[in-house]
């Protein structure tokens, strides 16, 4: 509850963030059926398990929340004492939280739900522990809300984005947790991407977006009254940041609102983190900067990024920071807290987040993690240097079931490093293997080490699979980041297809049983490399994917009008272009395709309009191409419904059966499901 970037985020919990992540590129290929690999489980048992999860500490310490199942077999709001088994129901029915985080008057959750069919309008709930009542905060139709801001000098207060006034623009409001009143707080000019306030709970600094040449612009003002300046400026590409969100860059103000504590590429690559003076825009102090260590982000439910850092609750002063190039680790810059990581370190295997704190820093929820084992959350009690165990993230599936992942740095044609995550099925030798390629969104997101629910379900189905953080991911600074700068379906695209090769030369993978998988960009890439690369890949599959680029521009929700032109700078000028539009689009050349295709688009989908796809899916059957298309209705760039997802990786385990002959759990009909083949 103190300060602490990487609770303030509304973050989803680590195991159902890795799904929701995972569901982007949910498609995969199956292998042969071998009697060395385990059993092989139904699909049911990698999409569910979660106990207790969600742990949050209240702001007083002396209550932690968190979400589990009731006796009825659905998920209800418990709470419980620290270091007492006095765990009690408060609501059979969550409101359709999948995360939450304590409002600082000690009695409100607050929770982002989606107000439904897929189109990204979140809404802000408030749970009430008293009542049990489930309240909408921002109940306006076709309004989304983000940039969530609270302080504890204003514990009945949160401000709030939305775009109420002008779709394209997320303006702050103040909201009252007694009258539930909104009101409008601080008017966008129209370039702002992210709003900051003090420890006032004041908006005094913004993130914002130059329209014409997509370069980042620090503004502050002294007060709610006073007058907005530029504080500082990079040009397009200079933050080492993806430019448009703003939340990984300035982070929070010092409780004596003088200074900022800011993340960005200054005379460096890469970023640092750094307090600078909130009046003239010098740097005071760098706090933390390694060229070998970028710090270490976490995406929340409305794709903000988060960099993971530990503040002192009365001081401020940064204490640790996260940092992850292949595995994530803690580097503590405050000795005073050098026991305590200690401690944690000792206490369980694997990288760990600290969730949630109290208002006196004496009381931490601990979240690990790993690879090929469940998961566990801690309390930790700092004044008795003591980590008790609270729950396991998933208690259903035995650890001999899990596969490794491997870091492992390809190097690439042109002689860049490209980090990556190899998986191998367990059981088997890892020699000849059928590879799949699970290529991220974004682009300019990454993937990273760590317990992986679509990736463990392709291990047991007895596949290799290789995650690529291809240039122009971000997290590995500046340099790498904008080495993607025009290069969809070129460079991008070498990056995996080497990635192949390297797999297939030290002999983990069989070269006639290569398959791609991805969504969003992640679509774009796989059928983008079945496009460029026809001889490579056996099958490709794509969820809400990218086909025809300048058909995606022309169709980005009124949402992203003031980052189309950081768009069209990262991708290059599809909309002016025709040449280059027609280089970089497969659907300029889908008679080329070879693979076997399976194409997936929910009907609702706000970010890459469904027109993509259907268009794409015309050209390849008009040319005699073989693809399978399925869409969901009331879903939207990425399936959320359980019943479309099981509906999902049934359809796909058949289709992979036929096209690579692995081994499968046939598909049945699933009750609730919405999807339309076509």
């Amino acid at each position: 509850m103190t300060r602490m970037n990487s609770r303030a985020a509304f973050r989803i919990p680590a195991p159902a963030r890795a799904l929701v992540l995972s569901l982007l590129a949910v498609f995969a290929l199956f292998s042969g059926l071998r009697a060395e690999l385990p059993k092989l489980l139904p699909r049911e048992a990698f999409l569910g398990g979660m106990a207790n999860f969600g742990h949050m500490i209240s702001p007083d310490g002396s209550r932690l929340a968190y979400l589990g199942p009731t006796d009825k077999g659905g998920l209800g709001v418990w709470v419980r004492t620290p270091g007492k088994d006095d765990a009690r129901l408060v609501s059979a029915e969550t409101g359709g939280m999948g995360g939450f985080d304590w409002a600082y008057d000690n009695r409100h959750l607050l929770f982002l739900r989606d107000s439904g069919e897929g189109k990204e309008n979140f809404h802000l709930f408030s749970f009430d522990l008293e009542t049990g009542t489930v309240r909408d905060l921002t109940p306006f139709k076709e309004v989304k809300a983000q940039n969530i801001q609270l302080r504890r000098s204003k514990p009945d207060e949160v401000l709030i984005g939305l775009n109420r006034r002008d779709k394209r623009y997320f303006d702050m409001h103040r909201v009252s947790l007694k009258t539930f009143e909104v009101t409008p707080d601080a008017e966008n000019p129209g370039d702002v991407r992210w709003w900051l306030a003090d420890d006032a709970l004041v908006v005094r600094a913004a993130v914002a977006l130059n329209p014409k040449d997509a370069g980042t612009i620090l503004r502050v003002r002294d007060g709610a009254a006073a007058p907005w300046r530029d504080l500082y400026t990079w040009p397009f590409g200079g933050t080492g940041l993806l430019e448009g969100y703003g939340a990984d860059l300035a982070i929070t103000f010092a409780p004596d609102g003088k200074s900022l504590y800011l993340q960005a590429a200054f005379d460096n690559d890469w970023t640092e983190i750094v307090r600078m003076d909130a009046a003239t825009g010098r740097i005071l102090e760098r706090i933390f900067s390694d060229p070998k260590a970028p710090v270490w982000s976490v995406m929340s439910m409305t794709l903000y990024d988060y960099a993971q850092i530990l503040f002192h609750p009365v001081t401020g002063r940064v204490q640790a920071v996260g940092v992850n190039y292949l595995i994530p680790e803690w580097r503590v810059v405050d000795p005073e807290v050098e026991q305590d990581f200690a401690v944690l370190r000792k206490a369980f295997a694997g990288p760990f987040t600290i969730d949630s704190r109290d208002l006196s820093g004496d009381r931490w929820v601990v979240n690990y993690y790993n690879d090929n084992s469940p998961g566990a959350c801690f309390y930790y009690d700092r004044k008795e240097k003591r980590a008790t165990f609270l729950a396991k993230t998933q208690t259903h599936l035995s650890p001999e079931l899990f596969a490794a992942m491997r870091p492992v740095v390809v190097k690439a044609r042109d002689g860049w490093d490209i980090p990556c995550y190899l998986t191998l099925p367990v059981g088997v030798p890892a020699k000849g293997l059928p590879l799949v390629m699970l290529i991220h969104g974004g682009p300019w997101a990454r993937d990273d080490w760590g317990p992986d629910v679509m990736v463990q379900w392709l291990a047991n189905r007895g596949y290799a699979v290789m995650k690529v953080n291809f240039r122009g991911s971000a997290g590995y600074g500046r340099r790498f980041l904008n080495g993607g700068n025009g290069q969809w379906g070129q460079r991008m695209n070498d990056d995996i297809t080497d990635a192949v090769k390297w797999a297939v030369a030290e002999g983990i993978a069989d070269p006639k049983r290569v398959g791609i998988t991805g969504g969003s960009y992640g679509g774009y890439a796989s059928l983008a490399a079945a496009t460029f690369t026809p001889d490579l890949y056996a099958c490709a599959l794509a969820e809400c994917g990218i086909y025809n680029v300048r058909t995606f521009a022309e169709t980005m929700p009124s949402w992203w009008e003031p980052i189309k032109a950081r768009w069209l700078r990262r991708i290059g000028d599809v909309l002016g272009d025709d040449a280059f539009n027609e280089k970089i689009s497969p659907y300029f050349h889908a008679a080329a395709i070879k693979a076997k295709l399976f194409i997936v688009h929910g009907e609702n989908d706000p970010r890459v309009n469904i027109r993509v796809a259907n268009e794409f899916v015309d050209v390849v059957r008009k040319g005699g191409g073989q693809v399978q298309y399925f869409v969901y209705t009331g879903e939207g760039h990425g399936l959320r419904n359980f019943a479309n997802i099981l509906d999902l990786l049934g359809r796909t385990e058949e289709f992979l059966a036929k096209t690579l002959g692995g081994r499968f759990e046939p598909w049945k009909e699933v009750q609730g499901s919405t999807v339309q083949v076509k």
